[in-house]
């Protein structure tokens, strides 16, 4: 396989997943349909100003700071992904709690082409949260991954900045899925299902008061609590997503950033049990800025969009020429994966990854294809080598 290209249209499958429980031979199915990639777009709304209120009440703190500060390993494990190369597991509460569900995957390896931040080399995760009152919203886990296969991490809190009734500056949970992210530049983003991306700045990373779980904000005596965690991260920046001549609105289900193309591009699956008309759209990113590419109107308009009908879609990135997409089935049936290019396939690759499968991410200096899987006592992150399959 041809590896060294530029991104290819992106391919998918006309068929519906069906039950297996092992790993099969590949199996090739129809091509998908483009679809008008215009209409859909995303709308950048303005820098988060009480960021710098807050940074002049809180102690800042680095990407370095918070990997130095872990404060939870990871321990060794083996999911039996299809040309596996890697593969951790969470500590005992982590990987078995139901208050907090893995989703999203990225790495320094999508924040910079190096493969590192600031001389860091890391994997970034996002957990939701399962309840209400108070719904604690997302945290991201900072996995120091320079060299341990149980490396270790601490979690961070995502964070909405605003300023409350009495003029003082405040910031509250964001209450998303957080179905996909990646980093770019000093910018993490973050998938919102029906609203586009949340992108938090790495550069404002705050030490807030700990000591109790149910504190969230600025307190009376004029302290911040975020639920205990030590560290939070603030959203800068909201890209909120439309349609235009009647297409129906996309669900931004996941994300991967693809540094394979020209330019670098964020590749957005639609998640769908039943998988009728579900879509895979492409946006353009700037380097320049770290931000969306916006056309003359102010908009950032997609630049590939196509109705794939692949049921239960759960990530999706693209390498070179190949695309490659994950899809679950159940609590019960282990994850497939699939591959196409734009002259041939796709193919699924059933069985090909452990059950619940999530988010994709490829590091790119590593050559690995990372993903992870969500139900608890059985949650993996875990690399393969893509030119696998």
């Amino acid at each position: 396989m041809n590896r060294r290209g530029t991104a290819a249209s992106l391919f998918a499958l006309a068929a519906a997943l069906t039950t297996v429980s092992a790993v099969s031979a590949p199996v090739a199915s129809a091509d998908p349909t483009a679809i008008p990639a215009a209409h859909f777009r995303l709308s950048e709304g303005p820098y988060n100003p009480t960021i710098a209120r807050l940074d002049d009440l809180l102690p800042n703190a680095s990407v370095s700071d918070v990997l130095a500060s872990a404060n939870r390993t990871a321990t060794a494990c083996s999911p039996g992904a299809e040309h596996q190369v890697a593969a951790f597991c969470w500590n005992s509460g982590d990987d078995g709690t139901a208050d907090w569900y893995p989703q999203g995957i990225s790495s320094t390896a999508d924040a910079y082409g190096n493969g590192t931040y600031e001389g860091e080399t890391a994997l970034f995760v996002s957990w939701y949260y399962r309840h209400d009152n108070p719904n604690k919203g997302v945290r991201v886990s900072f996995v120091d991954h320079s060299t341990s296969s149980t490396p270790v991490y601490r979690h961070v809190l995502l964070v909405e900045p605003y300023t409350d009734s009495a003029g003082n500056p405040d910031f509250r949970p964001v209450t998303v899925h957080a179905g996909g992210i990646f980093a770019y530049g000093h910018f993490l983003y973050v998938a919102d299902t029906w609203g586009g991306f949340r992108a938090f700045d790495l550069r404002h990373i705050w030490r807030v008061s700990t000591g109790d779980k149910s504190r969230i904000g600025r307190q009376s005596d004029g302290t911040y609590h975020a639920f205990d965690y030590r560290y939070v991260l603030p959203q800068a920046h909201r890209f909120t997503a439309s349609t235009t001549d009647g297409t129906a609105r996309l669900r931004f289900s996941a994300a991967s950033l693809d540094r394979t193309s020209t330019p670098d591009s964020v590749v957005v699956p639609e998640y769908d049990a039943d998988g009728t008309g579900t879509r895979v759209v492409r946006f353009p990113i700037d380097y320049t800025d770290r931000k969306f590419r916006e056309s003359s109107d102010g908009y950032t308009h997609a630049t590939e969009a196509y109705r794939v009908d692949i049921a239960s879609m759960q990530g999706a990135t693209a390498i070179d020429e190949t695309f490659f997409v994950s899809a679950s089935a159940g609590s019960g049936t282990r994850g497939s994966l699939y591959t196409f290019t734009g002259s041939s396939g796709p193919t699924r690759h059933s069985g090909a990854q452990p059950v619940g499968p999530e988010d994709l991410s490829y590091w790119g200096p590593r050559d690995q294809l990372w993903g992870l899987t969500e139900y608890p006592d059985r949650r993996f992150v875990y690399a393969v080598d893509p030119s696998g399959f």
